[in-house]
């Protein structure tokens, strides 16, 4: 980096954080967005106004025009900063984040609500330099795995062997995290299980319907059910459950995408017939519990879950966070520590269950798992107190990493 003197300093934006509270508070934003379309409309260029204009139209699901608006920001500016909530001369963290809707990076904003931490995010794009930086005590790698992002990981490993200062989540190492990897990675834990997972193609998936190979050729172990869904889809978009070929040319005559995860569907229902999935943050090798969704469907995630409805299951997510640290985490104590020596990443989190037969079920790890404090504190009293030991975790390791010299190289 250039002399302190040299370092730029970058617009300040609302951000995405700010705003999804917000939201989830139940505030109209629509006063924000006219005066956002205001500002830009009176000054094209202003990169702030369309990035925070891009974050607020995808929060209200007009996702196309939310990346356009993104689009445009970044043809003006490729960094911006996330002033600290708290006054005070606190870190200064760097986030290498890639061009993409609010899934594709770590979620950081939501992890420093109320911290003395300054984010600046400096986008990455393909075959372009870094821009020029602004400066800081800490970098982490924010651009979380997909198919979109796999080259931007390659690029950044290459533009940081140098990079003067601590930086936090290995590119490389966080490619492993992808679906068809990450069995792999796991693969002989005791005491886990992660079913193989395979990437597919619609001719290969068309050869099992036509009879010209068996499921086996392409899965191992592979059979029914199983369960397919296009590459880098999140939220249970195009999943399936096919439970025979019949399944599955249905499934393929209405399929959009060319390439699928497969893989094999572990039945994880426990007592009383009910499914449970949790959200687990990984923080130096620590286990956090975030959420645990409970419901009598296998596709479960928080927001289709009914948590809002039934008090008993608010009630035994509220035991699970009470008696985590003496229960659920000496039960897999192994396993998760198994899984965070050999992810070997300073932060990421995990989806997972328990199988009947007491493993840890692996659904998918990712450094861009959404963690948040937004549920309404009258109806979860227990999340807060929660979630604020899982940020002060996040804070605390920052400064742990900050406070180390960069590796020679």
């Amino acid at each position: 980096m250039s002399p302190a003197s040299e370092h730029p300093t970058p617009v300040e934006i609302v951000g995405l954080a700010p705003m999804a509270h917000r939201i989830m508070g139940g505030e109209n934003l629509g006063h924000l967005r006219m005066r956002l379309e205001a500002k830009v409309a009176k000054d094209p260029s202003d990169a702030a106004a369309w990035l925070d204009l891009g974050i607020l139209l995808e929060l209200c699901f007009y996702k196309a025009e939310g990346l356009a608006s993104q689009a445009r920001a970044l043809a003006l500016n490729k960094v911006f900063r996330v002033p600290a909530s708290k006054a005070g001369t606190g870190l200064r963290l760097l986030m290498f984040v890639g061009p993409g809707d609010i899934m594709a990076n770590v979620p950081a904003q939501f992890l420093l609500v109320n911290s003395d931490v300054s984010l600046d995010l400096a986008f990455v794009q393909l075959g372009q330099p870094l821009p020029e930086l602004p400066a800081h005590d800490l970098a982490l790698v924010g651009i979380g795995e997909s198919d979109a992002n796999r080259p931007l990981l390659d690029q950044l490993s290459k533009d940081l062997e140098a990079h003067p200062v601590p930086v936090l989540l290995d590119p490389l190492k966080v490619q492993a995290l992808a679906r068809d990897r990450l069995w792999r990675l796991l693969e002989g834990v005791p005491g886990l299980l992660i079913p193989p997972t395979v990437r597919t193609s619609l001719n290969d998936l068309k050869g099992l319907t036509e009879g010209r190979q068996a499921l086996e050729d392409l899965l191992p172990g592979g059979a029914y059910p199983i369960l397919l869904r296009p590459t880098d889809s999140h939220g249970g978009k195009g999943l399936e459950r096919l439970s025979g070929p019949d399944d599955l040319s249905r499934y393929l005559n209405q399929a959009q995408g060319e390439e699928f995860y497969l893989s094999r569907f572990i039945d994880y229902r426990g007592s009383r017939g009910y499914h449970r999935k949790l959200r687990i943050a990984l923080i130096d090798g620590r286990a956090f519990p975030c959420h645990m969704a409970v419901a009598e469907h296998w596709m479960l995630h928080y927001l289709n879950a009914g948590m809002d409805s039934d008090p008993s299951k608010r009630e035994e997510e509220a035991r699970l966070f009470a008696t985590f640290d003496t229960d659920f985490a000496l039960r897999h104590a192994g396993a998760l520590a198994a899984l965070c020596t050999r992810a070997d990443l300073e932060y990421f989190a995990i989806d997972c269950a328990e199988t009947r037969d007491g493993e840890l079920l692996i659904f998918e790890a990712d450094t861009a798992m959404i963690v948040h404090d937004m549920d309404p504190p009258a109806q979860y009293p227990y999340k807060g107190p929660q979630m604020q030991k899982v940020f002060r975790a996040f804070r605390d390791m920052l400064g742990r990493a900050a406070s180390q010299k960069r590796p020679e190289v």
